[in-house]
């Protein structure tokens, strides 16, 4: 299949442009600066914004992937504006290029985040309601409204879709700023580990190759028109991350600052729908996973 991933040259679309050509797809990476290359797929600088590169970009494309966008939180609150358009309008103007080039599916990342904003007992699944009061953090908002769009634009346009929403991801490429490669560099370089609130919020952290082998299955025709949760397996601590760093890196001082406002606490989500319709699970423990990352880190390799 001929496909576009747009964001394919960052941490987990470069992933998922590795998975989608070894599954003998026809990769093009659309991207303005894309870090991650993988020689075997073609590559086209175009932005988000850009109507007319999009357009061209996908003329021949039987599939999108939307991963590009705005996605490290402290990011997004320091610059919500810059979020809102990158995000939305952004997905907005996806969309649009994707339909009036013909494009089959488009394959929007979303995230667990919006999962924050839900209400209901019990463990949540993709139709679990969203009370709007709720969505806290402008990132959840800008997810929720690019889900939006996707729905509206199958409603009026027939455009059809794929929404995944992604658990915490971590892996090889992933940006320093994220928790697990945070933790891992202050052990490295033998400093304290500085946990933000108690530590004792829990999230379910999906390995990223695991994340990626779910976007090749997400072709499939049972996945058109559904919202997947791509959650993660075993729920872990952020605490339990710091244990984990320490006990496979070097044991630092582990210290507790204020938690960040409106953050993710975490919530019990059913990746079930995902494991019935595309046969997907999580299967990399966390501990295994952190492994792994030690290990690139250590060949520094840029592959």
């Amino acid at each position: 299949m001929r496909v576009a991933v747009t964001g394919g040259g960052g941490f987990i679309g470069s992933h998922v442009v590795d998975h989608l050509l070894a599954a003998g797809h026809e990769v093009l990476v659309v991207d303005v600066g894309a870090q991650w290359r993988n020689p075997a797929a073609d590559y086209r600088s175009a932005d988000v914004l850009d109507s007319e590169g999009l357009a061209d970009a996908f003329a021949d494309r039987q599939a999108v992937f939307h991963l590009a966008g705005a996605a490290d939180v402290n990011d997004v609150a320091a610059d919500p504006v810059r979020a809102v358009r990158l995000n939305v309008e952004g997905t907005a103007r996806i969309l649009e290029a994707a339909r009036h080039s013909g494009v089959g599916r488009v394959v929007l990342a979303s995230s667990v985040w919006v999962y924050g904003a839900t209400v209901g007992p019990g463990e949540r699944t993709e139709d679990a309601p969203v009370d709007l009061r709720s969505a806290g953090h402008v990132y959840v908002s800008t997810k929720l409204a690019a889900e939006l769009l996707v729905h509206s634009y199958r409603e009026m346009y027939g455009q059809q879709f794929t929404i995944l929403r992604y658990g915490i991801p971590y892996g090889p490429r992933m940006r320093d700023a994220l928790v697990v490669a945070r933790f891992v560099r202050a052990a490295m370089d033998g400093r304290a580990i500085t946990i933000a609130g108690t530590g004792d919020q829990q999230r379910s952290y999906v390995y990223v190759e695991d994340l990626a082998d779910a976007h090749v299955r997400a072709l499939s025709p049972a996945a058109a028109d559904q919202t997947l949760a791509l959650e993660g397996g075993t729920p872990v601590s952020v605490r339990e991350i710091a244990d984990t760093v320490c006990s496979l890196v070097r044991q630092v001082p582990i210290e507790h600052v204020p938690a960040r406002a409106s953050d993710y606490q975490g919530a019990n989500i059913s990746n079930a729908l995902a494991k019935e319709l595309l046969g997907w699970s999580p299967v990399t423990p966390f501990a295994e996973g952190v492994r792994r990352y030690l290990g690139w880190l250590s060949e520094g390799t840029v592959t």
